[in-house]
């Protein structure tokens, strides 16, 4: 069965991982394809941070944020991302309905929002459903499909056709990238459907990423950065990039 590029790159990431170094030739066997393919495949990669390229292949780089586990990623940017997550707070009004997907920076924000009342959650977080299910603030959907173990999210076939039943007047996403020439952005691919979804079902699309994630281009393009509305970000010394996210008509706050 012929894969997408997008899938042979993540299939080359996770060999990396698991791995610790790949070779050119070993991967140009696998995929069937040329070792000029995969040393572009390879040096696209680098460029995001997600590995490092060596004569004949490429190794594991310093530990970066598309490899941490759930843990480790709720306990990076801690300050950041509280701050973020009460400002985000702030642009939710009861009984509003929201989507959200799996992140962190989510987990934070649900935390802020205890005080709303009758807020509607649809989402593909195992995690954050679960932590927010008893609270009397929140109406939970949890979407079915296949299940992302590591991460706790479910993605696929499925979930888009669930999602297809609901409408939300916010969606609220926590993203890895935000670059303006090569938009929104993932480390991974599988949630990427499930988040375009989710913003073509809602009302007002808000992004929540601290700074960190600004001008970073990661490895699954979701949308154009013209596709959310607002942004809430942490503050930083980023005024460029912010500026250019403004001049694109982009409400941006700065936690």
């Amino acid at each position: 069965m012929t894969i997408s590029a997008e899938e042979r790159r993540e299939s080359i990431i996770k060999a990396v991982q698991q791995q610790g170094k790949v070779r050119v030739a070993d991967l140009s066997r696998e995929f069937g394809i040329s070792e000029v393919t995969i040393r572009n495949d390879l040096e696209l990669l680098e460029t995001q941070g997600l590995l490092n390229r060596v004569h004949g292949g490429a190794i594991m780089g310093n530990p970066f944020y598309g490899s941490m586990n759930l843990n480790e990623r709720y306990n990076t940017n801690v300050e950041a991302k509280k701050a973020v997550a009460e400002k985000v707070a702030e642009l939710v009004e009861d009984n509003d309905t929201i989507m959200m997907n799996a992140g962190t920076t989510l987990t934070y924000v649900l935390h802020a929002l205890q005080e709303k009342k009758n807020i509607s959650i649809v989402t593909n977080s195992i995690q954050n459903a679960n932590e927010i299910n008893t609270s009397p603030s929140f109406n939970v959907t949890l979407l079915g499909g296949q299940i992302d173990s590591r991460y706790q999210f479910t993605y696929g076939h499925d979930t888009i056709c669930q999602l297809e039943n609901y409408h939300a007047n916010k969606c609220i996403l926590s993203l890895d990238g935000i670059n303006l020439s090569y938009g929104l952005s993932l480390y991974y691919a599988n949630e990427a459907s499930t988040i375009r979804k989710m913003m073509e079902l809602s009302g007002t699309v808000i992004v929540a990423a601290d700074s960190s994630k600004l001008g970073k281009s990661t490895f699954t393009k979701i949308a154009p950065v013209s596709q959310m509305d607002i942004l809430v970000t942490s503050r930083s010394d980023k005024a460029e990039e912010i500026q250019a996210l403004k001049d694109e008509g982009i409400l941006v706050y700065e936690a």
